[in-house]
């Protein structure tokens, strides 16, 4: 792997792990969805604007069409849809924690609905991988963790992976950017159609506030999405994944040093069983 590999995994992996201590502290002062709809309209009419500027062109065959569909759908609607509406009582440290479990259930998908062949050590680090999230689970809900919030960061979880998946088969080339733009889009269409059956609406308006939407809108949401779609293309989606396994650290570091989240020796030793599982899966594919 390439030293320029390298840097675009881990600006990916600071980006997406800070997402979910700003995503906290937006859905403390606004309506979860509603925010999540602005926040992709904002990134999507940027980044639909920015590929016209360097001549990147929406004329995507049906396939590809298909595939930012189901990318939208999946990765902005139903996965951070449900992370956004759970983390109004689950802690960001958590969040992220579930969230980086994605590279677990990709394995375990593409082996029980794509019929692929696991090697013993992605077995293995599959095991591994889940009991360090059910050492922090167990840990959390012994705390008080909210479980309706837990159930509803596993289900988009699984979306995630489904998304991730759905990234093989869009081949943006050099549409990237207007990849991005759009599935954002979508994603805010969706979600504002969502918003009134769901969200309650309580706005506090902060500086806070207002700074976290900026960064949560084009940073992780623009800029690690467009970094993703990159490094996959530049060394493939496995090689991209095995960048996971750094997310549950960084995103508990994150959340412990911004919002002051407390982390147990119990939580510390989940991290490093997830970290070592989803390593394994990765060298197994190797």
């Amino acid at each position: 792997m390439d030293i320029r590999a390298i840097v675009m995994g881990l600006a990916f992996v600071l980006m997406w792990s800070s997402a979910f201590t700003s995503a906290r502290i937006i859905v403390a002062d606004a309506p979860a969805l509603a925010a999540l709809s602005v926040r992709f309209a904002l990134s999507g009419l940027a980044g639909v604007a920015l590929a016209k500027v360097f001549g990147q062109s929406w004329n995507f065959t049906r396939t590809q069409w298909k595939s930012i569909l189901l990318f939208g759908l999946c990765q902005n609607v139903a996965y951070l849809g449900l992370y956004f509406l759970a983390m109004r009582t689950v802690e960001a440290s958590l969040a992220a924690v579930l969230a980086s479990s994605m590279p677990l259930v990709v394995a375990l998908l593409s082996t029980l609905i794509l019929r692929e062949t696991s090697k013993p050590m992605a077995i293995f680090g599959l095991v591994l991988g889940f009991m360090g999230v059910l050492i922090i689970m167990g840990t959390r809900l012994s705390s008080g963790s909210d479980l309706v919030g837990i159930a509803m960061c596993s289900v988009g979880t699984v979306a995630l992976a489904i998304a991730t998946l759905a990234v093989r088969s869009t081949n943006a080339g050099g549409n990237v950017l207007m990849v991005v733009g759009v599935q954002s889009l979508i994603g805010s269409a969706v979600l504002a159609v969502l918003s009134p059956a769901i969200d309650t609406y309580e706005l506090t308006m902060s500086a806070k506030l207002v700074w976290a939407m900026l960064y949560t809108t084009f940073v992780p949401g623009l800029m690690a999405t467009w970094i993703w779609f990159k490094l996959v293309e530049r060394i493939g989606t496995v090689k991209s994944a095995a960048f996971h396994f750094l997310n549950p650290f960084f995103g508990v570091a994150i959340a412990a040093l911004l919002l002051g989240e407390h982390v147990s020796q119990w939580d510390i030793y989940g991290v490093l069983t997830i970290m070592a599982g989803i390593l394994a899966v990765q060298m197994s594919k190797a």
